[in-house]
């Protein structure tokens, strides 16, 4: 797009100097220091040391040397894991042999017309019957294990 004579300045540079010069006169970057300025004051002395206290706040570091083994939450052992029901591993065992079936069929140089459809419904019944299972409401409460969301 061409500009036309009176869409701007002629003279870039000269407005820009022009634009400087306005504001260096209001008083603009007057109290700005150059690179070659030294600060006159020197920086200010280390504050001086605080009392410490008998109890670790953000002013006073913390003893790494204090090992104390009385202080510390040791948390109690997870309970074990539930068996998995029957259907259950039905389920994983056809997730399992559907990926299997996918990425193995073409190794053992097997039809994909065939391997594919039942791969996949091995797949999708696999999820199914898992989500089925899913429990659908919280735990009883009859043991107190920590906050509930």
């Amino acid at each position: 797009m061409k500009s036309r004579p009176g869409d701007g300045p002629e003279d870039v540079d000269a407005a820009f100097a022009q634009i400087v010069a306005d504001l260096e006169r209001e008083g603009v970057g007057r109290d700005i220091p150059t690179l070659n300025e030294v600060p006159a004051d020197p920086p200010p002395d280390p504050a001086p040391a605080r009392p410490a206290s008998t109890w670790r706040t953000h002013d006073t570091e913390y003893d790494w040397s204090n090992d104390n083994n009385d202080e510390h939450y040791e948390p109690p052992e997870p309970p074990p894991l539930p068996r998995l029901r029957p259907l259950t591993v039905v389920a994983i065992g056809l997730l399992v042999a559907g990926v299997l079936l996918l990425t193995l069929a073409s190794i053992l140089n097997l039809d994909a017309r065939i391997t594919t459809p039942i791969a996949l419904i091995g797949l999708a019944t696999g999820i199914a019957l898992l989500l089925l299972r899913a429990r659908k409401s919280p735990p009883p409460l009859d043991d107190d294990n920590g906050a509930q969301v």
